[in-house]
This record gives structure tokens, C-alpha cells and sequence, in this order.
């Protein structure tokens, strides 16, 4: 079981965006509930997502494609789907699989929630 901390923030111009913190590892055991736990927020809360993946120290192949899952879900609706603070352990794992440039990645949730792309930011 992954324990996944959920908050809602409004942005100044009144955009409702989840923020799932998910704890732990993300790997075959747990990414199908943090699948369907993003499902659920995209189809029924918002369409605007922030994972904040600093709680996650180990990701595999199956966390991925969870988060590529629901950054297509989001899509599918004109939706956000962004990632921050992703902890030290699982950055590799962006790295090798070449999937930081896939994802909006930001450092802080500050950041991600802002939604200033890392590549302007100075």
C-alpha cells in the first residue's frame, strides 16, 4: 500500500490544482493505486495535476508509466501534468530512461504550481 498525501491549491487566477504527494516506492506493487488515485483527481477534481515525488525514493518502470499514464490523462482533458521535487534516488531513473525530458520536471512545488518553465526561470 502507497500512502499518497493529497492537497487541492487555487492559483491566483482560480485554477484548482491537485498536488499528490505519493511516500515510499513506486514500483509494480503500488504504481496501479497511484494510477488509479491520479484517475481519479484528473476525471473527477481537476484537470491540473502536481506530483510532488519528493517522499519517493525508488521508482521503476511501472512508477513511469503510471506517471506517463497520467500525464496523458490530463492531456486527453487540456490539463496539466507536472512533476517536482523529485528525490535525489529516482532522478537517475528520469535520467537514463531520458524521461526528465518528457515530463514538466520542477525543483519546488512552489515552482511546478507557478507552472514557470525551468528552462526561463534564471
Amino acid at each position: 500500500m502507497i500512502h499518497i498525501e493529497q492537497k487541492t491549491h487555487t492559483t491566483q487566477d482560480g485554477t484548482t490544482v491537485i498536488v499528490l504527494a505519493p511516500a515510499g516506492r513506486l514500483d509494480i506493487t503500488t504504481a496501479w493505486q497511484f494510477r488509479l488515485k491520479l484517475q481519479e483527481c484528473i476525471s473527477k477534481l481537476s484537470r491540473h495535476v502536481v506530483v510532488n515525488l519528493g517522499q519517493v525514493n525508488f521508482i521503476d518502470s511501472s512508477g513511469l508509466t503510471s506517471l506517463v499514464a497520467g500525464m496523458r490523462d490530463a492531456d486527453k482533458v487540456k490539463g496539466s501534468f507536472r512533476i517536482c521535487n523529485v528525490h535525489p534516488e529516482a532522478k537517475l531513473v528520469f535520467e537514463v530512461t531520458m524521461m526528465d525530458s518528457v515530463f514538466e520536471i520542477f525543483e519546488t512545488e512552489d515552482e511546478a504550481l507557478e507552472g514557470v518553465p525551468r528552462n526561463v526561470a534564471s
